[in-house]
């Protein structure tokens, strides 16, 4: 059973019944899919006997209680792939979470190959989750009761997934690597930063436009972001990138040639056939030298040595991992193998590898003499 969190009497009780309880677990549900506007349109937590309780923050003035729930250390928080949840957290209300378990990265060092929340349910607590409301709208209001149930069903069961991880990670020998990285998650913070202007330059094949088709497409991108802004729409659900591009490089001029965009659909075309064709006006309006032109940076000289270092580490990382039954990238990561590569300790110097700040103490235990022999 869950209970709809809507009142603040009835967040004060549920709150004060979770700090009661060794372990929470925790999730979160926002509606990028659907809005312009992100936010976090549910909470949901649940104890280990399945008593669950989805918070709704539309319905509820103040989430204090909520913040200082998660910021008790004598409560320990089970999240499924914490770092979104943690990130919007801090982003929306500054809330920071304290001694923190993620399933999906104790998951990831026990050496699952499938690491999504459903496929660990079903393998070690024998439930299949539901997923016909992945991609939701949980900005509406009322929610569904179906939908309720599915948001519930995240929560429920991580406490029971978490002791099955826990103790395969005992038996592993690898609890205190979980551990160091858990601890690393209560620092992270939202990085999002706003658009400096250049968003439409992250159109797949918007660097291989001639400026002009360019200019257009800065256009059409400015355009449909504050229309999206003005409905509280995703973007895509305006219009997709590929009708974008294709108006850009076809720079039509009249109703008639922009009805012959291939990529752009009918339906499309007559409802934003006005804005479509004033965008290619202003940009063909523009003098050549406001013409906007992407710009190459030079790349730097191959360094042949560091390639070479990097190998052999990458080598050595490989070799290990397969005898630990671990994902390469799992075990260490190229941009923390590029670091160490650049470090360039001399060998035997684990005091060397313990200046990378890149490098986990555990990843030093584990892989610490194979990276050194590969340096040597």
């Amino acid at each position: 059973m869950h209970s709809y969190i809507q009142t603040p009497e009835a967040l004060a009780e549920s709150v004060a019944a979770f700090r009661r309880e060794p372990l929470v677990g925790a999730d979160t549900e926002a509606a990028s899919f659907h809005r312009y506007r992100d936010r976090i349109f549910l909470v949901q937590l649940s104890s280990r006997d399945g008593r669950t309780a989805i918070v709704d923050p539309l319905a509820l003035p103040d989430l204090a209680l909520l913040g200082e729930l998660l910021a008790d250390p004598a409560v320990e928080k089970v999240f499924h792939d914490a770092d979104y949840d943690l990130r919007i957290l801090d982003r929306d209300y500054r809330f920071r979470a304290a001694r923190i378990f993620d399933t999906r990265i104790a998951a990831q060092l026990a050496g699952e190959p499938a690491v999504g929340l459903a496929a660990l349910l079903e393998k070690y607590v024998g439930v299949k989750l539901a997923k016909e409301h992945q991609k939701a709208d949980w900005s509406r209001r009322p929610l569904p009761t179906e939908m309720l149930e599915y948001a519930a069903a995240d929560t429920r069961h991580l406490p029971a997934l978490r002791d099955a991880l826990r103790d395969r990670l005992t038996q592993l020998g690898r609890l205190a690597w979980a551990e160091e990285e858990f601890a690393r998650l209560e620092s992270l913070r939202w990085t999002g930063a706003p658009d400096a202007g250049d968003g439409f330059l992250r159109v797949k094949g918007a660097r291989a436009l001639p400026p002009r088709s360019l200019a257009a497409l800065r256009e059409l991108c400015a355009w449909r972001e504050a229309l999206a802004a003005e409905q509280d729409k995703a973007t895509f659900r305006i219009i997709g990138n590929d009708a974008l591009l294709a108006v850009a490089k076809a720079l039509p001029r009249s109703p008639a040639e922009l009805a012959q965009v291939p990529q752009l659909p009918a339906t499309l075309a007559r409802r934003h056939g006005p804005a479509l064709l004033e965008s290619v006006r202003r940009a063909l309006a523009l003098p050549e030298a406001e013409l906007p032109r992407v710009e190459r940076t030079a790349r730097p000289p191959k360094d042949a040595a560091f390639d070479g270092r990097v190998e052999r580490l990458k080598a050595a990382r490989n070799r290990v991992a397969a005898e630990l039954g671990l994902d390469p990238g799992v075990l260490c990561g190229r941009s923390t193998l590029e670091a160490v590569a650049r470090t360039t300790p001399t060998p035997n110097d684990r005091a060397g590898l313990s200046r990378v700040a890149e490098l986990r103490r555990w990843q030093i235990e584990v892989l610490g003499n194979a990276l050194l022999a590969a340096l040597a």
